[in-house]
């Protein structure tokens, strides 16, 4: 499987943004047991943060994105880039 990361950045207020957050975190944690190596955090800064996964392809990655409660509640936008290790 391919690596694949999500920067994503802020576009709600942090009350608003706090209700889906244990979802958002419920959902990471399915991947994780769906085998996807999800890992999720933010910046210290606030504002925004960032998710690493592995995916089967681009589209498989876009549907898990898209499928994320802080996506599909419009509390994030997002870049998703396919991630090419070089040294581990």
């Amino acid at each position: 499987m391919a690596w694949f990361v999500k920067i994503e950045t802020g576009q709600v207020d942090k009350a608003t943004f706090d209700q889906y957050v244990p979802d958002h975190l419920a959902y990471v944690r399915s991947l994780i047991d769906q085998g996807h190596a999800a890992r999720t955090g933010y910046w210290a800064e606030r504002g925004g943060g960032m998710m690493v996964f592995q995916a089967e392809s681009l589209a498989v990655a876009e549907a898990l994105i898209k499928a994320d409660p802080l996506v599909k509640n419009g509390c994030v936008t997002y870049e998703l880039h396919e991630w090419c290790i070089v040294m581990e």
